[in-house]
């Protein structure tokens, strides 16, 4: 196999939705991948926040041996393990109280979209189907997740879209109370924009989100594919604003590169649900369970909130560093492991993250001109001087 090989199989075959970077990948281990010719990268995107606890991680790959001896998929028509427990922990964890399975970041968000609109007609049985989303914000590919995405790249291809969305300024508390009315069904918040360029929402504003459902009935819904599972240092994006939320959607690092996303909900609007609404084929499988199961035991036995709060700081710091010498770099900004250094021209973000990939570093660029870091939680102190270096270099 060799890189060469490998593009002229998929540009013959492969229906061309990614412009993929230079470099082909075999096999994995901690922090780093490798590729043909044993060429190494320090991996700063963990498969795009995926690969928490990194590559091959031993406890990971033990859960997916044995439960892949046992039963790999048996449908939601029966009784499973793994699937009730694993409910019952993310609830116990968030403060919610139950959990919808499916497969991805861009399901869990199709599926808190229906069920906010179901809980709407069942509870205030009037016109209240508006969604207020936010500028910059991503929340998917499908259809009902591209209406709530802001960047029209994503959206216009595919008009008409979903009706019922209007876009409020982001972190723009005036322009909210302006927007909010009696019509709207649910604020939806990336807690952390991710695709948006890193950019943490604001406790002034989220907290105000919070108040206006509350009092009118409407619902908060959290998109935490990203920012969640620790990515923050907290367990929950949200937790740390004193706030919480109707909904919550994850996917990202919950089984740790099995397909596995969750819309953790409330009482409440899990009560406007019942059989047949809305359903998966392999959403919350035993395997993808009993995994995502062994990666919440991890995160907590090894103390990763910790390390990823006292490391994104020390990240960080060393990003404003970079920002104070660099007169190409605008800003330095993230939560915990998920941070961005944000440059002046997409040019020159698309040269340094070019630059860094031939010198063995995976990051990468979102907003055209943000360089996004995204490391696994294993990620070492030494590992980040290395990185910061390569970024010194290159710009």
């Amino acid at each position: 196999m060799t890189l060469a090989s490998l593009r002229k199989a998929e540009k013959k075959h492969l229906i061309q939705t990614y412009d993929r970077y230079p470099a082909a990948l075999t096999h994995g281990r901690g922090a780093y991948l490798y590729g043909p010719g044993g060429k190494r990268y320090l991996d700063f995107l963990s498969g795009i926040g995926v690969m928490a606890l990194g590559y091959s991680h031993p406890a990971v790959t033990r859960v997916i041996r044995e439960q892949s001896a046992r039963l790999v998929h048996a449908s939601n028509l029966f009784y499973t393990p793994f699937q009730a427990e694993l409910a019952k922990r993310l609830a116990t964890l968030s403060g919610l109280d139950r959990a919808f399975f499916c497969n991805s970041g861009t399901e869990a968000w199709e599926a808190a979209l229906k069920f906010a609109r179901a809980f709407a007609r069942a509870r205030h049985k009037s016109n209240r189907m508006l969604f207020l989303a936010l500028e910059n914000s991503f929340h998917g590919r499908t259809m009902g997740a591209v209406a709530t995405t802001f960047t029209a790249k994503y959206r216009e291809p595919f008009a008409p879209v979903m009706p019922g969305v209007s876009f409020v300024k982001f972190n723009d508390v005036a322009d909210l109370r302006r927007r909010f009315s009696d019509r709207v069904c649910a604020v939806c918040v990336e807690t952390v924009q991710g695709e948006g360029g890193v950019r943490p929402v604001s406790r002034e504003f989220l907290r105000e989100a919070s108040r206006l459902t509350r009092k009118t009935g409407a619902l908060l819904i959290c998109d935490e594919i990203q920012c969640g599972l620790g990515r923050t240092g907290r367990m929950f994006a949200f937790q740390r604003y004193a706030i919480k939320p109707d909904m919550v959607t994850l996917a990202k690092p919950l089984a740790c590169g099995l397909p596995l996303g969750a819309v953790l909900a409330s009482n409440r609007v899990a009560a406007a649900i019942t059989p047949g609404m809305h359903g998966t084929t392999f959403g919350g499988g035993p395997l993808a369970c009993a995994v995502a199961l062994e990666v919440l035991d991890v995160i907590a036995r090894d103390g990763l909130l910790a390390r990823v709060e006292e490391l994104g700081s020390y990240f960080l710091s060393r990003l404003d560093d970079l920002a104070a010498r660099h007169g190409e770099v605008k800003e330095a900004r993230g939560l915990g492991l998920m941070l961005a250094l944000e440059l002046k021209s997409a040019n020159a973000a698309k040269a340094v993250q070019k630059r860094l990939l031939a010198r063995g570093f995976i990051i990468n660029r979102t907003h055209e001109t943000t360089l996004r870091f995204l490391p696994p939680y294993i990620i070492t102190r030494s590992q980040i001087d290395e990185v910061v270096e390569a970024l010194d270099a290159a710009l």
